[in-house]
């Protein structure tokens, strides 16, 4: 009786906390290194990356903003008698440019 194998299955709860029951796995391992880490698009990532740390965007809307300035204030210059609406222009022109650079100057990275 003592050299009985318990007869356990998935099923079955064992009777006692003593019954046990030997399973041997054969595993096999690939030992093939593989670098996961790689992305396809890390070059864009990286492109990206640095046109944000550059701030191509906004230095490049300033410079067309103080050139339509510029051309703005050369034209309103020229006029002998400019009236209320190019004055206002003018103004709107003007005032868009304080904007501007307040968002520029406000948007730093961190």
């Amino acid at each position: 009786m003592a050299d009985e194998k318990p007869n356990l299955s998935y099923y079955e709860v064992p009777k006692k906390m003593t019954d046990t029951k030997k399973v041997n796995i054969e595993l096999e391992v690939d030992t093939n290194v593989v670098d996961s880490s790689k992305n396809k698009y890390q070059s864009w990532i990286d492109m990206a990356k640095a046109v944000d740390a550059w701030r191509i965007f906004p230095r490049l809307f300033l410079t067309v903003y103080i050139v339509l300035l510029y051309k703005c204030v050369i034209w309103y210059m020229n006029l002998l008698a400019p009236t209320m609406e190019q004055s206002g222009l003018i103004s709107i022109v003007v005032g868009a440019g304080a904007a501007w650079f307040g968002l520029y100057t406000g948007t730093s990275k961190k």
